[in-house]
């Protein structure tokens, strides 16, 4: 069985309706769009694929990424998480992108503890 994604924030938990998502968020120094793939599988959450459009202030393309239209495009070469800590600084004015087969949903966006996520199984 594979583990779902749950997400920790604010004292709740929310249930992700597969153990797939995609995570995006904006710079809040260069003000561009950043995206990651994430599975959940039983080692932890595994990224896919990062992509952003544009680079500078600690948000360089990761090695052999590729262009694809206005975006950067690489897979990250990182070991599976046991959990994806999301913190935001406040200066976006936009929180984090959470979308998965249900669709897409916002969070963070005035919460000032940080965001957990890991793998979880169906309860």
């Amino acid at each position: 069985m594979t583990p779902l994604v749950c997400i920790h924030a604010g004292g709740k938990v929310i249930t992700l309706a597969a153990g797939v998502f995609t995570l995006s968020w904006t710079h809040s120094v260069e003000k561009t769009r950043w995206q990651e793939q994430w599975i959940a599988t039983p080692q932890g959450l595994v990224v896919q694929e990062a992509r952003v459009q544009g680079s500078g202030a600690g948000m360089e393309p990761g090695e052999n990424a590729r262009r694809e239209g206005n975006w950067w495009v690489w897979t990250p070469n990182v070991a599976p998480l046991r959990e994806l800590v999301l913190a935001s600084s406040g200066a976006t004015g936009s929180g984090w992108t959470i979308c998965d087969a249900d669709g897409c949903r916002e969070l963070g966006r005035e919460q000032q503890q940080p965001i957990v996520l890991r793998p979880c199984r169906k309860p």
